[in-house]
């Protein structure tokens, strides 16, 4: 236990900062514990102005578990210990690539689904192969994101796009649909790759390189329910319980999440509904391109006016489609995983708290001797030893997911800036250019009057 409680104190101070978009780990950052840290909670705050009254709400969904936060799957050789503590003066050497494509549908008697080819190249000596290809389904992704949780509860798993979707606004398997969440589920296996602990997670190797059958096998040499259910039960209780004296830094870290969580799912709502005024602007900018060419049928002397009128339309409806199409890939799905990111916190606290509830209580009856003294203190040991290690993982990883999260929010909405630049510049050069716009409206007014 002694040496589980150093690793993760050099796995605390040697964990790097994420880049943006969580595709490929930075320098190191400072030390959680470090002074500083709690000036930059209430800093780093994202700030919004709160009037959401006509705001749209839209669903989400985290799976939250509790176990141990050090997973005797884990690598414990000397080469797989270097490998997942990262120190400043290392090259950054990505050896992991992973890449999800080809949707397919699958119909049976019982069921429609859509699997996906995963294509893995890494050099790493722990694989068999140097490139392997399979094919999952989202209940794959489930499983994989529940065991990550389960050998690692203080560790910030990435999030997956929701299982469901508001009612209405898209069909199931539409394509644009399966398309949005296939970036998704990318997005998701490659932030666990680049993750310093979770991407030599056991269950990750199987979920890259096993064959279905495979997999299937693998997933039925987990726990047995009545085991799950005492999990639950106990895990249950101790969120009842709840804990005496939370430490300083993680009641920061809890105010944190807490303002984090209203204001970024104050942005997406705005996000969602000024991509819904956009989408009703250009359909309705669509329509004019045509009205103008019916009209300049019907006027010999407008007719190549209506044409520059209807042509000029035409071009601006397609910088409209653009714009929208970057607000879309761009911003969207960006703000929208923090919403999620932001649940997924909130579970990790919660579980963190759990860990130190049952500690308490150990110590509780120890003090008040309602059991056997020698083997509470037994127990209060381990404990302990686990409650460091859960602590210090989060605090790792939470350093590493606020430097990721400012740099993708950041390089977000800097982005949306300059495309938005860029399409207001394509308009007005658009409508400048038009010469007969004046003479076109002079013969509209004459003829409003006429």
């Amino acid at each position: 236990m002694d040496g589980e409680r150093r690793a993760s104190q050099a796995l605390s101070s040697g964990l790097p900062e994420g880049g943006a978009g969580g595709e490929s780990p930075g320098d190191g950052g400072p030390v959680p514990g470090s002074s500083c840290s709690s000036a930059l909670l209430q800093a780093e705050v994202l700030d919004l102005d709160e009037d959401e009254d006509d705001l749209e709400v839209f669903s989400k969904d985290a799976s939250l578990m509790d176990m141990n936060s050090f997973s005797p799957m884990m690598p414990t050789s000397p080469l797989s210990m270097i490998n997942q503590v990262k120190f400043e003066d290392e090259p950054d050497l990505k050896d992991l690539f992973i890449t999800v494509d080809e949707p397919e549908s699958h119909v049976t008697t019982v069921e429609t689904f859509i699997t996906y080819r995963i294509i893995t190249k890494t050099s790493r000596g722990e694989f068999d192969s140097s490139e392997f290809e399979v094919r999952r389904r989202y209940q794959d992704f489930l499983w994989l994101k529940g065991k990550l949780e389960d050998a690692h509860p203080t560790l910030i798993i990435p999030p997956l796009p929701e299982k469901f979707i508001v009612k209405g606004m898209v069909e199931r398997f539409n394509d644009d649909f399966i398309e949005t969440r296939r970036k998704a589920l990318q997005k998701f296996l490659n932030r666990i790759a680049d993750h310093p602990t979770l991407t030599f997670n056991e269950d990750f190797k199987v979920f890259l390189t096993a064959q279905t059958w495979e997999l299937s096998s693998h997933k039925k040499q987990g726990p047995g329910l009545l085991s799950r259910m005492g999990q639950t039960v106990r895990a249950v209780a101790w969120s009842m319980r709840g804990v005496k004296s939370r430490p300083e830094e993680f009641m920061e870290m809890n105010n944190f999440i807490e303002m984090f969580s209203q204001k970024i799912n104050l942005i997406d709502k705005i996000s969602q509904r000024i991509y819904k005024e956009e989408r009703e602007y250009f359909d309705e900018m669509k329509e004019y391109g045509p009205v103008h060419i019916l009209w300049s049928a019907t006027e010999e002397d407008l007719v190549d006016t209506l044409k520059s009128v209807a042509s000029c339309v035409d071009k601006c409806c397609k910088a409209t489609e653009k714009r929208m199409s970057g607000l879309s890939e761009a911003l969207l799905p960006v703000v929208h995983e923090y919403v999620l990111y932001s649940e997924i916190l909130m579970g990790v606290m919660k579980r963190r708290d759990q860990i130190q509830a049952e500690l308490d209580s150990k110590v509780e009856a120890l003090t008040s001797k309602k059991a056997d003294t020698d083997l509470l203190t037994e127990e209060i040991g381990k404990l302990e030893d686990k409650v460091e290690c859960a602590n210090n993982a989060l605090k790792a990883d939470w350093e590493r997911w606020k430097q990721n999260m400012q740099n993708d929010i950041k390089s977000a909405f800097t982005d949306m800036a300059e495309e938005n630049i860029h399409y207001y510049e394509q308009v007005n050069t658009q409508i400048s250019s038009r010469e007969g716009f004046g003479e076109y409206r002079n013969n509209d007014i004459c003829l409003q009057n006429s």
